[in-house]
């Protein structure tokens, strides 16, 4: 049978790829072919689809029975609708200062979500309960937005990772003071992956009460989700979500992304390679003189330090992002899709850049 015809056109050279973000990535194939199953026929709209309830199945195969789902367009969708589910109106989320919450959301949890983030300087992007505390006080006092939930990242901004003892440690501290938590896994696949446990080890089973589950860093197209872990800790999550504009008309097409994701092992076998990848990356630049990784690589990005002139040189022969650019600090981002080649290739460049 032959393919289906369009009138759309490549504008793009397929076997270039970048360092910038795994958001450059495309679809991994396996989910555009489970798109291409989902589609076709009438199914019905707003999540009472076939392949919206059999996600719910997939999810609590990894987060047990108590688990629900709500899929969402995109990450910041998902933080928004799941922070807004754990808050009052004179709620208070504590996070860290480097939190993508706080950072990289363009204040959508506290123009959209009505509520404040309470941040706190970490040293490795990871909170602690002593850190927490720096932030957790003043419930009756009226003048002050109230703490209501903690949230954290798994992996985080820093590429860095939570053990599931100290997200334990975590939650009974919250808990302790009467407040939720929330887990923005964003990259949560490559948290699991490089800690070799699965996800619900440092999320369910350590006591987060909900958290925002990511596809697209991890081959899908689009699509999130928010997972209630602890359904006594939230409320109308319903209408949160479509009260937020991340209601899907055609929501089978985020649900059957998840499910190839999830229902086997594709979720970690493209973390694990990102991962491997970027361990490939920290050992080549390792090697370059003069720069500096900056935190432990434990997931699928590496921090590093080095002389402004060489990164804008590199930058017009490999995407990335300055992290600091007063510091000359930049991210490189490994995707499931990223290939020795494309590594081996990238840290021949940094080092013809840096011995110039």
């Amino acid at each position: 049978m032959n393919p289906p015809k369009t009138d759309a056109r490549r504008h793009h050279d397929p076997e270039v790829r970048g360092f910038a973000s795994d958001n450059y990535a495309g679809a991994h194939p396996e989910v555009l072919a489970a798109l291409a199953l989902a589609n076709g026929g009438h199914q019905v709209a707003y999540g009472e689809d076939d392949y919206t309830e059999n996600l719910q199945r997939v999810i609590r195969g990894h987060f047990g029975s108590g688990a629900e789902a709500f899929p969402v367009f995109n990450g910041t969708g998902a933080n928004v609708v799941a922070l807004q589910a754990v808050t009052d109106r004179w709620g208070a989320v504590i996070c860290a200062e480097s939190a993508h919450i706080n950072v990289d959301e363009g204040g959508a949890p506290e123009r959209m979500g009505g509520l404040k983030l309470l941040t706190v300087p970490t040293p490795d992007g990871k909170l602690t309960p002593d850190l927490i505390d720096r932030q957790a006080y003043g419930w009756d006092d009226e003048h002050r937005a109230m703490p209501q939930v903690v949230s954290i990242t798994q992996s985080t901004e820093l590429g860095t990772l939570y053990t599931p003892d100290e997200i334990r440690a975590i939650c009974e501290h919250a808990h302790a003071h009467g407040m939720r938590v929330h887990l923005d896994g964003s990259r949560i696949a490559n948290a699991a992956a490089s800690l070799n446990v699965p996800m619900r080890t440092f999320t369910n089973a350590v006591g987060v009460d909900l958290l925002s589950l990511g596809g697209t860093k991890n081959g899908a197209l689009f699509g999130e989700a928010v997972v209630v872990l602890n359904q006594d800790a939230v409320r109308h999550m319903k209408h949160l979500r479509k009260l937020s504009m991340q209601l899907a008309s055609k929501m089978r097409f985020v649900s059957v992304q998840l499910e190839a994701l999830l229902a086997k092992d594709l979720w970690l076998r493209n973390a694990r390679h990102s991962n491997e990848m970027a361990q490939r990356l920290a050992e080549g630049v390792r090697a370059v003189h003069g720069v500096e990784i900056l935190y432990p690589v434990q997931a699928n990005a590496v921090f590093a330090r080095l002389p402004h002139e060489v990164s804008e040189r590199l930058q017009k022969r490999f995407r990335f992002y300055f992290w600091d650019e007063a510091a000359g600090d930049v991210r490189w981002m490994c995707a499931f899709d990223t290939t020795e080649d494309d590594v081996d290739a990238f840290v021949a460049a940094l080092k013809e850049e840096t011995a110039r």
